[in-house]
């Protein structure tokens, strides 16, 4: 119980961050649950990935980009079991290790070469790269995050809302059908539940100081620091 109590400390930090940038939970908190406590992974974070997003959509404002939101789910819904299956048929170090590394080289592409645009195709393709990414690697944020950098800092996070409550929910029925969900996972993610509406609620006072420019930056770092995490999490496990 220790452990589930430091490690939901880790839970209001990324909190706190998914509330502030749009996602950043599973990014803060992936690597020291796998660490401690790796038999809770993704479920448990899923579950909050579920959760969080669901409270800011029920508890704040919101501008949600509908079009972009629908073809982005349409990518995601289409491939989440895809990402499912290559749990069972590719080692889950080589996963990650490809994961990190493409989000790493598309936040570069995104600041250096590429003006990525928000608009149906790069929302598409973000979705269908989450839906693998998201359920293999409980990395779900920054592929849509680098689609909709230049949007407005409530319209990115409750477009990201809707996205991971949707999302979500469908790696969560995958991996619950291929029987990779447990008790323990579920009743972990319960006691995780006020720690992650505590980020949240401190968290407010940030969200109406943010700048877009601001907010563009941090996606930006925060898809750099997800790149490192997972790759390094691959590596460590």
């Amino acid at each position: 119980m220790t452990t589930t109590l430091l490690l939901g400390v880790v839970v209001l930090i990324g909190s706190f961050v998914q509330a502030s940038l749009g996602f950043g939970i599973a990014v803060v908190a992936a690597p020291f649950v796998v660490l401690l406590e790796p038999e809770l992974m993704p479920a448990s974070l899923l579950v909050l990935g579920l959760v969080l997003p669901l409270l800011q959509l029920l508890s704040g404002p919101r501008d949600v980009d509908r079009r972009l939101l629908g073809w982005a789910l349409g990518g995601r819904l289409a491939l989440t079991p895809v990402g499912a299956w290559l749990v069972h048929v590719l080692p889950t170090r080589g996963i990650a290790v490809a994961v990190g590394l493409l989000v790493l080289v598309s936040t570069v592409l995104s600041i250096r070469t590429v003006e990525t645009t928000a608009r149906p195709s790069t929302a598409l393709g973000a979705g269908a790269i989450t839906g693998v990414s998201g359920t293999a690697a409980s990395i779900g944020g920054p592929f849509l995050a680098i689609v909709l950098q230049h949007e407005d800092p409530v319209r990115i996070r409750s477009t990201l809302s809707a996205f991971f409550v949707v999302g979500s929910s469908a790696s969560l029925l995958s991996l619950a059908v291929s029987g990779q969900v447990t008790r323990e996972q579920m009743t972990t993610s319960a006691v995780w539940v006020p720690f992650v509406v505590a980020g949240m609620l401190l968290a407010r006072p940030v969200q109406d100081r943010l700048p877009r420019t601001a907010m563009r930056h941090g996606v930006l770092a925060l898809c750099v620091v997800s790149s490192v995490v997972v790759t390094g999490r691959a590596l460590l496990t």
